[in-house]
């Protein structure tokens, strides 16, 4: 196709989405380096794409506008975009597209309640809920542009934003070895127990690792995480609520590991190249693991069931007949905890840090990880960053 001169972006959707849309950007950028290359997202979400250097501004809307902020919103973006583009599959997504290009490019399931869409769009790429991961899914637009893929998942910062974590940081960040624990996500069914937080970090502490707490800056989730770091080891460093996303990313870019539950920051960790284990319960590992770093493969990194090692990611699966069973917790309610990942030991997560290249001591000894598929032969650790 001729190269567009402006593209709009459409990501109204969370953290998480935004940050996988980015292999979307990086591809469109390789391909047309002169575009400019807007993203309109959802407010409080723009901190992922801030330092993006494939963006060049970044438009953001309320979630819940009023009737006429929201009419202002959509006559603002009136066919102002050669190219518009959506990675969702939503309405409101689609109507953004359909107002802002000239040329419209979306989703689609193949549901007949989705079907309206189609006449919105110009072309559309097959929106997978459950057998794709969704970097995938995502790429399938790049392939409708008729462009090359880019399957790196970007995450960037600047200068700023390193010397504000070492301000901030009442350690050497340069010197002394550190690891990235990040307790809370935003919804309780994928907690982790506090028990495993405060033993983890106990271990780290016994070999000669602090342990750094990241964590947003709502109240709750505060909370929840100064309760944890309470019963830590005095070394333990709490972050929560005082690094930006960019700032956080840094700082997880230079931790000897990273060890999250199915959240943004482990996302973040995984495309950086930073050893990481992901703590996985009821969420689909197929379409929602976080993309390793270098994985540049058009099939999915993950298998539905097992521990998974690729590249530098663990992925830790809570165990039962039911995992993953794609629901919000086992009271079926985003507030509500999963068996799942409180029945997972600290031990297992232990193991899996040395399944990264981890030296682990004589008196905690791994278990059986229980790798499963083509996975486990292609596991492999990141020397550069062992202990």
């Amino acid at each position: 196709m001729k190269a567009p001169r402006r593209i709009l972006v459409v990501i109204p959707l969370r953290i998480g989405d935004v940050l996988l849309s980015t292999p979307v950007i990086r591809s469109m950028r390789l391909a047309w380096p002169n575009a400019k290359i807007d993203v309109l997202v959802f407010e409080n979400t723009e901190g992922i794409l801030l330092r993006n250097p494939d963006i060049n501004d970044v438009v953001t809307v309320p979630a819940r506008p009023g009737f006429w902020k929201h009419l202002c919103i959509i006559l603002g973006l009136l066919r102002r975009y050669d190219l518009a583009l959506t990675t969702q599959l939503g309405d409101r997504a689609t109507l953004y597209v359909w107002m802002a290009g000239k040329l419209r490019i979306g989703m689609q399931d193949g549901s007949s309640k989705e079907r309206w869409k189609q006449h919105l769009l110009t072309r559309w790429a097959f929106f997978d809920r459950v057998n794709t991961h969704t970097v995938l899914t995502s790429l399938g637009l790049v392939d409708l542009l008729g462009i090359k893929r880019s399957h790196e998942v970007v995450v960037a910062w600047d200068a700023s934003d390193e010397r504000s974590v070492t301000g901030l940081l009442p350690i050497d960040i340069g010197r002394e070895p550190f690891a990235v624990l990040h307790l809370s996500p935003k919804f309780s069914y994928k907690m982790w127990h506090r028990d495993g937080w405060v033993e983890l970090a106990r271990w780290l502490e016994t070999n000669g690792i602090r342990a750094v707490l990241t964590g947003s800056g709502a109240p709750d989730e505060m909370e929840y995480v100064g309760q944890i770091f309470r019963s830590m080891p005095a070394g333990t460093v709490n972050m929560a609520g005082k690094l930006s996303l960019a700032e956080s990313a840094f700082l997880i870019s230079r931790a000897k590991c990273y060890v999250g539950p199915d959240t943004a920051l482990t996302h973040v960790a995984a495309a950086l190249g930073t050893p990481t284990v992901a703590l996985f319960g009821p969420s689909n590992p197929v379409k929602w693991g976080p993309w390793p770093k270098g994985y540049n493969e058009d099939s999915n990194p993950y298998q539905m069931r097992g521990t998974q090692h690729v590249n530098n990611v663990v992925l830790l699966q809570g165990e039962g007949d039911c995992v993953p069973c794609m629901e919000e917790g086992c009271d079926r309610r985003i507030t509500s905890l999963s068996a799942c990942l409180q029945g997972m030991p600290v031990e297992k997560v232990i193991a899996a840090l040395g399944e990264l290249g981890f030296h682990l001591p004589a008196r905690i000894l791994p278990g059986h990880l229980g790798y499963s598929g083509e996975n486990a032969a292609g596991r492999q650790a990141h020397d550069s960053n062992i202990i």
